[in-house]
């Protein structure tokens, strides 16, 4: 049992932050409140001075799929030899031993999104899972919570010389895909008990039956206005869930994307734009969708953006005009609601994960050091 008290808390469900103490047990928080009393044998750490957050989380990063360092050996996040690979899952590339895990962790990111990358029209599934462990089955936190579909010029680039020149290719590959797991449902359906009618087993299809029924979104790279909104037509010609990620155009239809409601997770902004389709990204973006009304993350997509980097990004939209606490949200409870775990992870309330964030200072000030980092009540740095 540990017991951290007398520190400013941000529990990312108040606006406002209170001075409190924070009671945890095996892995998760029990208490929270003033003064608490604790058993004999309890651990005190005093965080008087000092100001505590829910572990950041990121809704889209590619972290321990796409190694550290360059070269072919270590990037697993893409498989170039087939556009439409929905059977692929990211666990099954995930390295825990790759030294950004760790940095991630140390600098506060305690949970993220990963996944298969933007090659293909449709990359595999994502999952949530916590930076420590040396096993990923023990670090899961929800697998899947999405599948990766993409559009725009990184599907178009890959496949040029193949079969995917133009944006209508895209978007039709994945209506394709689509039709094909409508229909295998369907004659699945119509079998019922009969394993002589039932279709031939069809790895791909089987792993879309999960978006057709609801239990995981479509998880839509989407960089330009345009492919945004192809992503959303889609989404609603065939009732399936989605969020909108990269979201780089978001800010030039932040009416629309209100309207739309889907979640947005917006980055990485704190880069060159290497593509045509980035022409137009702006740290401005986060602020006009939050104040449109949108549920906003900010991402870094790790490695494009180190993970670690996650709170500099999120400072760097409050500098732009971020409202300071919508940019704290988008770091912590958003992209918890994003990935679809927020029972588990983004805020400190009792119940929850002891993912928690010790800070001398505030995390939107560079400047500010991490004193202490919690991930399931076990202190990893």
């Amino acid at each position: 049992m540990l017991c951290i008290k007398n520190g400013m808390i941000h529990d990312m469900v108040s606006r406002e932050a209170y001075e409190g103490d924070i009671l945890i047990d095996e892995g998760k928080i029990i208490e929270i409140g003033t003064g608490i009393d604790v058993m004999e044998g309890t651990e005190l750490y005093d965080a008087s001075g000092k100001d505590l957050y829910p572990g950041f989380v990121e809704a889209h990063c590619h972290l321990g799929v796409s190694g550290y360092g360059i070269g072919f050996e270590g990037q697993d996040h893409n498989e170039m030899n087939d556009i439409c690979t929905p059977h692929l899952r990211g666990i099954d590339s995930f390295n825990p031993m790759d030294p950004s895990v760790y940095m991630a962790a140390r600098a506060g990111v305690t949970c993220v999104g990963t996944g298969p990358g933007s090659s293909n029209v449709l990359g595999g599934t994502f999952m949530a899972v916590k930076t420590t462990g040396k096993r990923v089955d023990s670090m899961v936190v929800k697998d899947p919570v999405a599948m990766k579909c993409a559009f725009g010029e990184n599907p178009k680039r890959c496949y040029r010389d193949k079969n995917n020149f133009a944006r209508m290719s895209t978007a039709a590959k994945l209506r394709e895909m689509l039709l094909k797991a409508l229909d295998y449902r369907e004659r699945i359906e119509a079998a019922g008990d009969d394993l002589l009618k039932r279709p031939a087993y069809d790895m791909k299809l089987e792993a879309l039956l999960p978006v057709l029924d609801g239990s995981i979104p479509l998880k839509a790279h989407a960089h330009q206005a345009n492919d945004i909104l192809t992503a959303i037509r889609i989404a609603k010609e065939f009732k399936v869930r989605m969020t909108l990620e990269h979201c780089t155009e978001g800010h030039l239809i932040a009416d629309e994307l209100a309207e739309e409601n889907y979640p947005c997770a917006v980055g990485p902004t704190l880069t060159h734009a290497t593509k045509f389709e980035l022409q137009n990204k702006t740290f401005d973006t986060p602020k006009i969708l939050s104040e449109a009304g949108c549920m906003v993350s900010i991402i870094t997509d790790s490695p494009v953006i180190p993970q670690q980097y996650l709170p500099l990004c999120a400072g760097l939209a409050v500098k732009a005009g971020m409202d300071p606490y919508e940019a704290l949200k988008a770091i912590t409870i958003n992209p918890a609601r994003h990935l679809g775990i927020e029972d588990r992870v983004g805020s400190l309330e009792c119940g929850k994960d002891a993912d928690i964030v010790v800070y001398q200072g505030s995390p939107l000030d560079y400047s500010s050091s991490v004193e202490l980092v919690l991930i399931d009540g076990r202190i990893i740095h």
